[in-house]
C-alpha cells in the first residue's frame, strides 16, 4: 500500500510538468508549507534541499554571516563544523539560536508535540528521515528572518515569488551569496505524504503519541 500510494504521488506531481521548484504553477511546496506551519504552529516555512541548508538558513534569517557570533549550548559537532565554515563563531553560554528536529517515520506524528518544545527563534526540521532523499524547513515566526532565508536559495536579485515579475519586493533586502538550495516539488510531495500518513496512523500499543 505504501509503495502505491508512494506511485500515485509521484505520478500527480509528473503529470502536472512541474518537477522544478522555480515553475510558477507549482503547488507542491506550498502545500508542504502550509502542513508545516499548521503542525508546528510557527507562521513562516523555508523548504530547502537538506539539513545543511536548513542551518544556513536559519542563520541567514537571523542576520548571522561570516565573522557573526551567535550562542548554542547544544549544538553538534558536525553542525558546529558547518557554521565554522561558515564563518560563524558559536557561544555555549546563552539560548541556542536555533533549534533543530529530525523527522523519521516513527515520531513524525508528534511533530507539534516535538515542535511545541521549540524556544528558539528558528526551529530546523529535517525531512531527510522519512526516506524521499535530503528535504528540511525552516520554521519561524519572524517574518524578516523568513524573507532572507528565502531570498538565500535563488540566484539573482529576487525570490522565487518576485522572479516572475522580475520586480524587487523589498530593495532593502540587499541580495549576497546565494546558493541552489531549492528542494524538488517531487521531493515536497513525497515529505508531506508522509507527514499526512504518520498523522492518521494509530498510536502504537502502549505508547504516547
Amino acid at each position: 500500500m505504501a509503495s502505491f500510494d508512494t506511485a500515485l504521488v509521484l505520478a500527480r506531481v509528473m503529470t502536472t510538468g512541474v518537477v522544478m521548484s522555480i515553475e510558477k504553477s507549482d503547488r507542491e511546496l506550498p502545500g508542504l508549507e502550509r502542513l508545516l506551519t499548521k503542525r508546528t504552529g510557527r507562521r513562516k516555512a523555508v523548504l530547502v534541499n537538506s539539513r545543511t541548508a536548513a542551518v544556513h538558513a536559519a542563520l541567514v534569517g537571523l542576520g548571522a554571516g561570516h565573522g557573526d557570533e551567535i550562542t548554542h549550548p547544544g549544538l553538534d559537532a558536525p553542525t558546529r563544523a558547518f557554521v565554522a565554515w561558515l564563518g560563524v563563531s558559536v557561544r555555549t553560554d546563552g539560548p541556542a539560536a536555533f533549534d533543530q528536529l529530525a523527522l523519521t517515520p516513527d515520531n513524525a506524528g508528534r511533530l507539534a508535540a516535538l515542535a511545541a518544545r521549540s524556544t528558539a527563534p528558528a526551529l530546523v526540521v529535517d525531512l531527510t528521515g522519512l526516506g524521499f532523499g535530503p528535504a528540511a524547513a525552516v520554521l519561524t515566526d519572524d517574518e524578516r528572518a523568513w524573507a532572507r532565508a528565502e531570498r538565500l536559495k535563488i540566484f539573482g536579485a529576487h525570490d522565487l515569488r518576485t522572479m516572475w515579475t522580475q520586480e524587487e519586493a523589498d530593495p532593502e533586502l540587499v541580495p549576497g551569496v546565494q546558493f541552489n538550495y531549492r528542494l524538488s516539488p517531487l521531493v515536497a510531495a513525497c515529505a508531506r505524504m508522509a507527514l499526512t500518513r504518520a498523522d492518521e496512523a494509530p498510536a502504537p500499543t502502549g505508547a504516547t503519541r
